[in-house]
């Protein structure tokens, strides 16, 4: 893949339908579970979960594209970042109406949510507040 490997990292993001992106870049900041981090070549091994937000992906020090992601798993090494998302989609495609609408939507369904049901409601809401973050609006309530 890159023919540069000292001085790029391969990341591909993976979802359940496709392989959404496989490019060498030299740097790409990901929403980890226990803050965001980023993977430069040479990074040392690791592998965490991912929350909802925006992986951002640089070359020659400008972010070259961003994308949303629902979360999922990232592993690191050296040479590569490997992200298993569970849904993912290019920042510049959010629509601020859409997102707010599956935030409305998230919130009704959080707050008539039985036992068995909370925690996927309340996943949902946590990806939404996080679409809503990234398609530029707020998440304040109307």
């Amino acid at each position: 893949m890159a023919d540069t490997a000292e001085n790029k990292v391969a990341f591909e993001l993976v979802t359940p339908s496709t392989l959404a992106i496989s490019e060498d870049v030299d740097m790409v900041v990901v929403p980890g579970a226990d803050g965001d981090f980023g993977v430069l070549p040479g990074h040392a091994p690791i592998l965490t979960t991912v929350r909802p937000g925006v992986i951002n992906m640089y070359t020659n020090g400008a972010i070259t594209k961003s994308l949303f992601v629902e979360g999922g798993f990232a592993e690191a090494n050296p040479e590569r970042c490997t992200v298993l998302a569970e849904g993912a989609t290019d920042v510049a495609e959010l629509s601020s109406s859409d997102a707010e609408a599956r935030l409305a939507a998230a919130r009704e369904a959080a707050g008539s949510a039985d036992e068995d049901g909370r925690a996927a409601a309340e996943k949902e809401l946590r990806i939404a507040e996080e679409m809503v973050r990234a398609a530029g609006g707020n998440t304040t309530q109307h």
